[in-house]
């Protein structure tokens, strides 16, 4: 059988592997023998040979990330795994490596190839060393305690210094330390001390939207040994290649969450993914969630699943059934965790699935690319993906006891922080179905829009809001007028800086609150504004809102004595619904201030808030502090 890597190896072998890049992803994402993945540390060694500038020639879309490592000692092996697992989500690495062991330096210098390159992740690989360097050569658990305040304090200190967002990691303890001490007491000692340690590194996330602290435990325990002794001893690297993998795969999925490429619904086959058995073939009575061992393991993927939905995971199946036995055994059978109210959509028939994950998209309003799938049968998963390449495949097997692992093996739904709108959402989207069937029963599209009672709320954000504006900013593809996002770093730079401000829009209508649905980040200078960039959530789009907060953001220039807004629409590959949301405002095309500098047809825009927009008016607007209009 042919493995992903082998087809990768024979594109390099025919000198065609730049301009394939963006075939790269879909071959990863093949299964091997019972669902295996290729090893990305050796996918990693194959594409470091790829030339950068060649790919982006074929493929100018790529998304790059730029990568910064630098750490405590000999930490160049992360960059294999990292650029295979980064490719396996169609992301190109591009890695500065810091020297061995100069990683206070590379952090705080400002004029060092680590901030110039200005990265988008800087990973500061920590290991024992970082503390133990600093204890003397006849040790107490009290010194280890002194050493490990001052390593604290050093990360709290880079936190603020290092450039993009700095990730950290916790410090395994290798046994070789403890076992030093002779006696039990003193060892139990020296665990508290490290785990305290390690607690407070892990908090410095509470204090400070800059770092990311990625918790190596869990990866210990499923790796093994952290280390391998002679290469620790001789070419100090501290921590293995098992260990240096699962790392990696954690970054790949924070750096594919910082870039808005969060997954946002799973959709679940029933029959041997969510129970065990076969409905249609055994009957309710016939198929099992609780009560044997193998029903037990269904129970615990479906308590896997409903502590995913909880937290904004929106839920949906797709089951070759019978659509009114699904709906009764998920309204009554004594076995399931979930129900049917858990679920924002329920596709059972006898379709092909790519079509349903397709009709599940759309009537979410969601793109496909936002979907991941869960099927225990190879035949619908490759259906599945050679319909849909771009839906993300859980390959589940007939042992349900691994299928928990396999679903969270990948994280596509990490997320830097969660907010409350993500818990809320399933709710959103429940009411979504409700906004629908108002629709079906209006008799115009304009009289839907007046029965909708839409409440629009404009102005400065809350200081806990930031979190949430980097979710929008990052996570919104089809009405981000700019492309591109901020982090919550970034929200906060922005909170500082006296010549910038970002305005947001909250929405609610008769069937609920959709929370903070808008942001526009806008620069002051000259006596104008220039919205450098405007989000509207694609839940509310349709309803006249991103219309109703640009004229409010208009009409707020003019009354703080402003002479003109400017604006700019990037096209991307997703954002063409909003090209004309500037001109349909009144704003008139105008020169780039750079001509030639814009291949990628950028339009340049300006407002001179003679005469401004109304509002829709079938949308009550509240301004901060103001009475509606």
């Amino acid at each position: 059988m042919t493995t992903g890597l082998d087809q990768l190896r024979d594109l390099r072998k025919r000198g065609l592997l730049e301009k394939a890049y963006d075939q790269v992803a879909g071959v990863l994402a093949q299964e091997g023998p019972g669902g295996a993945r290729a090893d990305t540390a050796a996918v990693g060694r194959l594409l470091a040979g790829l030339d950068p500038g060649a790919v982006l020639s074929h493929h100018p879309a790529t998304p790059v990330v730029t990568v910064a490592v630098t750490g405590q000692s000999t930490v160049g092996q992360v960059l294999d795994p990292l650029r295979g697992e980064l490719a396996r989500h169609g992301l190109l690495l591009r890695a500065v490596l810091g020297e061995h062991g100069t990683y206070l330096r590379d952090l705080t210098d400002p004029a060092g190839e680590l901030h110039t390159a200005a990265p988008d992740l800087t990973l500061c690989l920590l290991d024992a060393e970082t503390v133990f360097e600093q204890v003397p050569g006849v040790w107490r658990p009290e010194d280890v305690e002194a050493a490990a305040a001052d390593v604290l304090a050093r990360c709290a200190a880079l936190a603020d210094a290092a450039p993009g967002t700095l990730v950290l990691n916790t410090l395994p303890l290798p046994w070789t330390y403890s076992r030093q001490l002779i006696d039990h007491r003193s060892r139990a000692r020296l665990g508290a001390v490290w785990r305290e340690f390690n607690a407070r590194l892990l908090r410095l996330t509470e204090r400070s939207p800059a770092p990311v602290v990625i918790d190596l435990d869990p990866l210990v325990a499923e790796g093994g040994p952290v280390t391998d002794p002679a290469l620790a001893r001789y070419a100090k690297v501290r921590l293995g290649a098992p260990l240096l993998a699962g790392y990696a795969r954690e970054v790949a999925h924070l750096a594919r969450a910082l870039r808005g490429a969060t997954r946002k619904c799973l959709v679940l086959d029933l029959d041997h993914t969510l129970w065990d058995g076969v409905l249609a073939e055994e009957g309710p009575d016939g198929i099992a969630a609780a009560g044997t061992l193998r029903g037990e393991a269904f129970g615990a993927f479906q308590t896997c699943v409903r502590q995913l939905a909880s937290q904004g995971v929106l839920l949906a199946v797709s089951s070759k059934n019978d659509p009114a036995e699904v709906a009764r055994v998920l309204a009554d059978h004594p076995d399931l965790v979930l129900r049917e109210g858990d679920f924002v959509a329920v596709n059972a028939n006898w379709d092909p699935k790519d079509g349903n994950l397709a009709d599940i998209a759309r009537r979410l309003d969601l793109g496909t690319d936002a979907l991941v799938f869960a099927d225990d049968s190879p035949a619908e998963r490759a259906q599945v993906r050679h319909g849909l390449p771009e839906v993300a495949v859980v390959p589940l097997d007939g042992e349900p006891a691994t299928h928990v692992a396999r679903l969270l093996a990948d994280g596509w739904f990490d997320v830097p922080s969660l907010t409350e709108e993500d818990r809320a959402r399933n709710g959103q989207y429940r009411a979504l179905g409700e906004r629908r069937k108002l629709r079906e029963g209006s008799g115009s599209h304009e009289e839907f829009l007046r029965a909708l009672d839409v409440r629009l709320e404009t102005g400065p954000p809350q200081p806990h809001e930031a979190a949430r504006i980097a979710q929008l900013t990052l996570r919104t593809n089809q009405f981000n007028l700019a492309g591109g996002g901020l982090t919550e770093a970034a929200v906060a730079e922005v909170a500082a800086d006296a010549g910038r401000q970002v305005l947001v829009a909250r929405c609610s209508d008769r069937f609920g609150d959709n929370g903070l649905v808008g942001a526009a980040l806008i620069t002051e200078a000259a006596g104008q504004w220039h919205l450098d960039n405007l989000w509207i959530s694609c839940r509310v789009l349709g309803r006249g809102v991103e219309h109703a907060f640009l004229a409010v953001l208009l009409s707020r220039a003019r009354r703080h004595g402003l002479t003109a807004v400017g604006a700019r629409h990037v096209p991307t590959a997703r954002n063409h619904r909003a090209r004309d949301l500037y001109p349909s405002c009144g704003f008139v095309a105008r020169e780039l201030p750079e001509p030639g500098e814009h291949g990628d047809g950028t339009s340049a825009y300006l407002h001179d808030l003679l005469v401004l927009p109304g509002i829709p008016g079938h949308i009550c607007v509240t301004e901060s502090g103001k009475a509606p209009r």
